[in-house]
């Protein structure tokens, strides 16, 4: 049986959220009888091995008691090495066969993670770094989807010396790079648009704008990609009553356990015209970006049928495993597929073709050239 290694945590500001998927996941593994090792990314970077039934709060200081530092190599010999607790011990490899990405944002979702996996030739679940970058690259997102001519709510880079985006406030600001709601405001007009590039550190990375439309409603859609591209039930999450302009990240996760407690309407009850233009934009962004493991794609509708693509989370809170209800399957089950996925199709393989060093014995001198 297979060696499954579960990451979570990491340095992105959705790092407390990562941590309870990766728990829930080594939980539902071991229910499934899987040999799991936990693996925790800290704040700052590093790896440790952790045991897999720790409770949340043995993380909220970081690494818990009795936890091993962790290197990950890349090469032939690629994984991850316990340190070996000293400068003179020898460094021990971790038999894993597969690993369980469970990192929300950041660079556990963006690319950088699953790169380095590439690198260590670690199996893993979820995207593969050309699709986990386009997915975080809210502007790069956009335009691939207005491309494919997916609907989407205009949106254009926010800079300081931007002077007419192109269509009235208010607007959203939102991070170019981040996940979630987090750094996500709602502003009247662009001068104060622009003053948030300097106040709001998720903007730091880069910025877009988008017009806000308080008309529109939130609708949520998950997928797989084993064995077969296949689609869950249709979700409307619902908003405070407190009158809020978005859907905020304390909504999504903080009121329970992740997504699977925030307040929803699952089914989502609205007629069949709506559903069938979200499954058909949902193919053709899970066609774009070459979506791989599990995903959720969010969407802006209207009451009178208007709907656009708002954006893809490539490794969702709870991994979305809430919203298979038709039919029903465990969080166990939804990894185990995941696993097998991983396990079967490799995320990168090495291509050297061409380079048979006819460039190298015909490029003379270095120096030469340089003078």
């Amino acid at each position: 049986m297979e060696r499954i290694g579960v990451i979570f945590g990491g340095p992105s500001p959705e790092h407390d959220i990562s941590i309870l998927t990766g728990l829930q996941a080594c939980l539902a593994l071991r229910r499934e009888g899987r040999d799991v090792q936990g693996i925790f990314w800290s704040k700052t970077g590093a790896f440790f091995l952790v045991d897999p039934e720790l409770p949340p709060t043995s993380f909220v200081q970081g690494p818990p008691p009795k936890s091993t530092s962790l290197l990950l190599h890349s090469g032939e010999d690629g994984g991850f090495y316990s340190s070996g607790g000293s400068a003179f011990a020898k460094a021990k490899r971790i038999n894993i066969d597969v690993v369980v990405n469970c990192c929300h944002g950041g660079p556990g979702e963006d690319g950088s993670l699953q790169g380095a996996l590439d690198l260590a030739r670690l199996r893993y679940t979820g995207p593969t770094v050309r699709g986990a970058a386009l997915g975080m690259d809210k502007l790069a997102f956009e335009g691939a989807m207005r491309a494919q001519g997916v609907p989407t709510l205009r949106r254009v880079l926010l800079t300081t010396s931007l002077e007419d985006p192109g269509f009235e406030g208010p607007y959203i600001v939102k991070p170019r790079f981040g996940g979630s709601s987090i750094g996500i405001d709602v502003v009247g007009d662009l001068e104060t648009a622009t003053m948030r590039l300097s106040s709001n550190v998720h903007l730091r990375a880069g910025a877009v704008l988008e017009p806000y439309r308080p008309d529109l409603f939130d609708l949520q859609i998950a997928g797989r990609t084993w064995p077969t591209l296949s689609w869950s039930a249709l979700e409307r999450p619902l908003r405070s009553s407190s009158g809020t302009d978005i859907l905020t990240y304390g909504e999504k996760y903080i009121a329970g356990e992740g997504m699977a407690a925030a307040p929803r309407e699952l089914p989502a009850l609205v007629d069949d015209a709506l559903r069938e233009a979200v499954l058909r934009h949902s193919t053709t962004v899970a066609a774009v970006l070459s979506v791989r493991g599990c995903f959720r794609i969010d969407f802006l509708a209207s009451s009178d049928g208007e709907i656009y693509v708002n954006e893809i989370n490539t490794i969702p809170g709870s991994l979305a495993h809430y919203l298979w209800i038709e039919p029903k399957v465990s969080l166990g089950k939804q990894l185990v597929g995941l696993i097998d996925e991983a396990l079967d199709d490799a995320t990168s393989i090495a291509l050297t073709a061409g380079a048979d060093g006819s460039v190298l014995r015909s490029a003379g001198s270095v120096a030469a050239k340089l003078a």
